[in-house]
């Protein structure tokens, strides 16, 4: 009997070494979805832009837009999903425009024309070289400088924006860590296998001190709803929350024109307000 139940424990340790084997290196094919083929430019889609190319500290070249609005100094930077490149943010890039935005968005390595290999470190490199380029090679003051991330890349924003003081940062259909998503997706697997990857929003947005924006959807197809609230709750004040309406992907699109003058308040308000209203006093 006690050989039978040894040899049942050994068992059931021996499954769960190869499953989490298993998962370990399925983690990254799960977590990212790159697309190396560029579709469209900003021209396309009647900006004008130009194309910059970054090296990171650890030798990685990245590839980029720089997207000029005459006439302004405020700059968002933009940290787009985990699937697709740059070329598929056409809408969103046009949405910054009209806020009155000089718009720099980069692909994470692997993703379009940058070279090497998405992982977690290595996209938190690519946002800080992404942030120097503004301010060293564009001289950008970082309080005319907005970060901007949407799903996998509202964490890289939280990240940097933790680092670096921006003027202000939006959070858009996000997830408060990699292990939450997971509990959400994979209930019971994973409280039984070795997370690969952290990602954790909440912890990062926790030591943000600029003005936040959190935007989610009731309806995200992909992230559940209370994910975002619970980075919205990890926030420092002031913060703002923007709900929006539709599914992950085109929420933003299906939430308008909500959704843009959501954006239009919380720079107005929020952001370049106060720092208006800091500047000007006596």
């Amino acid at each position: 009997m006690k050989d039978k139940m040894i040899n049942a424990i050994v068992s059931v340790l021996l499954i769960l070494l190869l499953v989490n084997i298993l998962m370990y290196f399925q983690q990254p094919a799960m977590t990212f979805y790159p697309y190396r083929k560029l579709y469209q430019t900003p021209s396309d889609w009647g900006l004008a832009y130009e194309d910059v190319s970054l090296t990171t500290p650890d030798g990685t070249r990245l590839h980029g837009w720089y997207l000029p609005r005459e006439g302004s100094q405020r700059t968002l930077l933009f940290m787009h999903g985990n699937g697709g490149n740059i070329s598929h943010r056409g809408e969103s890039l046009a949405i910054f425009h009209r806020l009155g935005f000089n718009v720099f968005i980069f692909d994470y390595r692997g993703y379009g024309r940058s070279e090497g290999v998405p992982g977690e470190r290595g996209v938190y490199e690519d946002a800080a070289t992404a942030w120097q380029y503004l301010v060293e090679q564009r001289g950008f003051a970082k309080d005319d400088i907005v970060l901007f991330g949407r799903s996998l890349g509202a964490t890289v924003a939280a990240k940097l924006a933790a680092e670096v003081e921006p003027a202000g940062l939006i959070l858009e259909s996000s997830f408060s860590s990699a292990r939450d998503m997971a509990q959400s997706v994979l209930p019971l697997l994973s409280r039984v296998i070795v997370m690969r990857f952290r990602f954790d929003t909440a912890a990062y947005v926790g030591q943000v001190t600029c003005p936040v924006l959190v935007a989610h959807s009731p309806d995200d197809d992909i992230i559940p709803f209370h994910l975002g609230q619970a980075v919205y709750a990890a926030a420092n004040q002031p913060k703002t929350f923007l709900t929006m309406q539709g599914d992950h992907n085109n929420g933003f699109l299906q939430s308008q024109p909500d959704y843009e003058q959501g954006l239009r308040e919380f720079m107005s308000n929020r952001v370049f307000g106060v720092q208006e209203s800091v500047r000007t006093k006596p």
